[in-house]
């Protein structure tokens, strides 16, 4: 798991902590940004913060989301798989990362899709983590 200049321990508490704070996320029925992760990730632990400003630090915090979406199908399992990262997106946008949806086609949840697709996909990915997480019904 390590990588990106971070020890195991290092990713393994942003993986915990991460998957903590999106779930929190999801209880509130709220998205997230990239910036207010990594804001509540660098508070929460003694991580040093990822610096978006570089490529290879943009590429470390899409790598920390899929390990989020891993951790977070073996303690919740569900069919199809939910992707807790779907609860992350940019500032003042209204949709997930590229990222997002590369890893989704990875996992084999979502095939060559036109743009309506993708953000469909997003949408019920987001209403089904709202659900699970008691947040009822979302308004993405």
């Amino acid at each position: 798991m390590s990588g990106y200049g971070r020890a195991d321990s290092e990713w393994d508490e942003l993986v915990h902590d991460g998957h903590g704070f999106l779930v929190e996320r999801a209880k509130l029925g709220r998205l997230t940004s990239y910036t207010e992760l990594n804001v509540t990730l660098a508070r929460r632990t003694d991580c040093r913060p990822f610096d978006f400003e570089r490529v290879d630090e943009r590429a470390a915090m899409g790598h920390l989301l899929g390990l989020i979406v891993e951790r977070d199908q073996e303690i919740a399992p569900s069919d199809p798989p939910l992707m807790l990262s779907a609860l992350v997106n940019y500032l003042g946008a209204n949709d997930a990362g590229p990222g997002f949806y590369q890893l989704a086609k990875e996992l084999q949840l979502l095939p060559i899709a036109s743009a309506d697709e993708k953000f469909d996909f997003w949408v019920k990915q987001v209403k089904r983590l709202y659900e699970r997480h008691g947040a009822g019904p979302a308004v993405a």
